[in-house]
């Protein structure tokens, strides 16, 4: 593997709620490292039995949704997308359009940091589309491909 010396950016979680509308606790990405504009990035969620999703999913042994999931890595991309466009323009809204190709492959917990590894597959104008894998501890947990459109304020 080459060092291309190409310097890779970071997003946290205060520049995160300036990208996003959301809030706790739809919120679902904790910060955003290794981004490469918008055609890469990794999102962190750091996976914690205070949730509140995990009072009725399942008390007595507690599972993060697969939609939470899900949602999270469209977080991910959508804010990447929000971050790499030129300074000035002002954005009305991120509608999340399409999931695909959805696969659960193990449980995640409390105690566990989700990474939502994106990738951007196409752009075309206003939309873009992302292959994203969930990865536990080495282990991918889910995958999707996710796509979303971006409305500019007139």
């Amino acid at each position: 593997m080459t060092d291309t010396g190409k310097q890779l950016g970071y997003i946290d979680i205060l520049r995160l709620m300036e990208l996003l509308p959301h809030r706790y606790p739809f919120l679902l990405v904790d910060k955003i490292i290794n981004v490469d504009g918008d055609a890469s990035g990794i999102g962190i969620k750091n996976v914690t039995m205070n949730e509140p999703q995990f009072t009725g999913h399942f008390p007595d042994q507690p599972i993060m949704p697969g939609v939470l999931m899900i949602e999270g890595m469209a977080q991910t991309a959508g804010a990447m997308c929000v971050a790499a466009r030129p300074p000035g323009t002002k954005l009305k809204a991120v509608y999340f359009m399409t999931i695909d190709k959805v696969k659960f492959r193990k449980p995640v917990g409390p105690g566990d940091t989700l990474e939502y590894h994106m990738t951007k597959t196409a752009q075309r104008r206003n939309m873009w589309w992302f292959k994203g894998e969930a990865i536990v501890a080495g282990q991918k947990v889910a995958e999707a491909e996710v796509s979303a459109m971006l409305v500019d304020q007139t």
